[in-house]
């Protein structure tokens, strides 16, 4: 690719500072970690509900039903995880090495990760023990511990990741377009498993589906008559009794086989997307490197702590970051759900996912472009009031008809531009606030700083899996027979929780007060101490 071209992309310059060439393996890296993000994020709570059948009626976990004790454990976890997240980053914070503060986390962590990540899907346990009783406790308990150990390997590598980004460069133009880049890539990544899963495991599990009509039930019928007649000459039973009888085992075994094939599925998967990621996250060590960092002692978690609460700027992202959670729900396991039981498509979850792409790259090219003419600021703002718009018209429009999908399918296309936005000036806004800490304190705590995004980011995916339980639960869908009890259940928490949640993160911005004209200036006095100290 022309060097010309990538230098103007990444708004560096040719033989001084950052170059194209990290930028790219910083994104490259973001890509293969996004393989283990994903899978994980959006398919940990199917892999439980679906193929070990704890979303089946009936089933309990400790007294309460087998999803909203999912549920609470991605809740749980996840919030646990989050508050790892000051920890890690105070940790890196505190890290020296020949090869930096962040980029060493790459290099050691790809190997746990992956491992901690295939262990998440071990395919030991049946479907059908776990259905009777005889696995439900020590299933849910293994998995729940592996869970929990995977997310906190997966926060050593994830806040350091991040930070790395304040450690190649201080232009927070240049800073913003490789995150914008690295983005992209996250986004692609995660795109490939949220599109190409979900038509996977639908191909595979479509034999197992039962259509309770008298079509299914004559060719089970004629694939059981000779039973069927023993059983009526032998035992006197009558032969619809007989028919039904073995109509009744035949779907049994083909709930069973459904779910079965769906866990060594998602286990299979697992390790195919480990086994392609790890090698990114050595590319991304290997072509990095790290200018910006302090070589003072390294602080104590206390005082990075304290440092955290005088980053008043970063602590408003915080607060909209968590209350912005539940902003794009819709395409975690609750979008997941809606297709495979509402529209009885699970390869259109695909489709959900990348209606939102088209709007999210629109937005990843225009946020350089909107950051210099709105601020980054406003930028976040008035897109997240568009999207909080968008979801509106699409609750009040419905999804029970035709037209009316397609009016969703524009409202899903235009979300694009609030996620896409998110995804890249959040980064980018933390990053300045790294500056802001220096300015007001002489200190950058790049580690504790992008620990809050790392601690968002699991924020979002901890309430977008657990609404999307939660949903299905509200919904009364059964895991083992694909029954819905209320299929407007689902939709309504989906949708409604975005809505809130999309006005709700736009409130704490209209405090923060970051310009880049204001950063520009704090990075031209942070230089002139340095300056005057040498």
């Amino acid at each position: 690719m022309n060097s010309a071209f990538l230098h103007k992309l990444f708004g560096t310059t040719p033989g001084k500072g950052v170059q194209p060439k990290e930028a790219i393996a910083y994104s490259v890296a973001g890509f293969g970690q996004n393989f283990i993000c994903t899978i994980i994020g959006s398919y940990i709570t199917v892999f439980m509900t679906d193929a070990l059948l704890f979303g089946a009626d009936g089933v309990k976990v400790g007294g309460v039903s087998g999803a909203i004790a999912v549920a609470i454990l991605m809740l749980g976890a996840r919030i646990f995880d989050a508050l790892n997240d000051p920890i890690m980053g105070s940790v890196v914070d505190k890290t020296r090495t020949q090869w930096g503060k962040c980029r060493p986390y790459l290099k050691w962590m790809a190997f746990p990760i992956g491992i901690m990540t295939i262990l998440c899907f071990l395919p030991v346990f049946s479907a059908e023990n776990v259905y009777n009783g005889t696995q439900t406790t020590i299933a849910f308990t293994t998995i729940a511990v592996i869970y929990i150990v995977w997310s906190v390997a997966y926060t050593i590598a994830d806040v350091p990741y991040w930070g790395l980004s304040t450690c190649l460069t201080n232009n927070t133009v240049t800073r913003g377009n490789i995150l914008t880049v690295a983005r992209m890539f996250c986004t692609v990544g995660a795109g490939i498993v949220t599109v190409f899963l979900p038509v996977i495991t639908g191909a595979l599990t479509e034999k197992f589906k039962y259509a309770d009509t008298a079509a299914d039930k004559a060719l089970i019928a004629a694939d059981k008559a000779d039973a069927i007649a023993n059983m009526v000459s032998n035992q006197g039973i009558d032969k619809d009794a007989a028919i039904q009888t073995f109509v009744g085992t035949v779907k049994q075994g083909m709930e069973i086989s459904n779910a079965d094939t769906l866990k060594w599925t998602y286990f299979i998967a697992a390790v195919v997307l480990v086994a392609a990621a790890i090698p990114m996250f050595f590319y991304g060590f290997k072509n990095t490197t790290e200018r910006f960092t302090s070589d003072e002692n390294p602080p104590s978690f206390g005082h990075n702590l304290k440092l955290l609460f005088k980053n008043k700027e970063l602590m408003l992202i915080v607060l909209s970051g968590v209350l912005g959670g539940a902003r794009m729900v819709y395409s975690y396991t609750g979008g997941l759900y809606f297709a495979k039981y509402i529209l009885q498509n699970e390869g259109l979850y695909g489709v959900i996912t990348l209606l939102v792409v088209p709007g999210g790259l629109v937005a990843s090219i225009l946020v350089p472009w909107m950051s210099k003419k709105f601020t980054k600021k406003w930028s976040y703002i008035a897109v997240h009031l568009f999207g909080g718009v968008v979801m509106t018209v699409m609750y009040f429009v419905g999804y029970d008809a035709p037209w009316k999908m397609i009016v969703c399918a524009i409202g899903l296309v235009l979300l694009g531009i609030p996620q896409g936005v998110n995804n890249i000036i959040t980064y980018a806004m933390i990053g300045d606030t790294v500056d802001y800490l220096e300015w007001k304190t002489g200190e950058r705590g790049e580690g504790i700083c992008f620990a809050m995004q790392t601690l968002i980011n699991k924020i979002g995916m901890a309430v977008g899996a657990f609404i999307g339980v939660l949903s299905m639960s509200i919904a009364g869908i059964n895991a083992r027979t694909y029954e819905v009890a209320n299929p407007d259940a689902l939709w309504n928490v989906l949708i409604i929780s975005g809505i809130v949640s999309m006005f709700a993160c736009a409130v704490p911005m209209f405090f923060y007060t970051i310009t880049e004209k204001k950063q520009a200036q704090m990075v031209a006095e942070i230089e002139a101490r340095k300056a005057v100290k040498k």
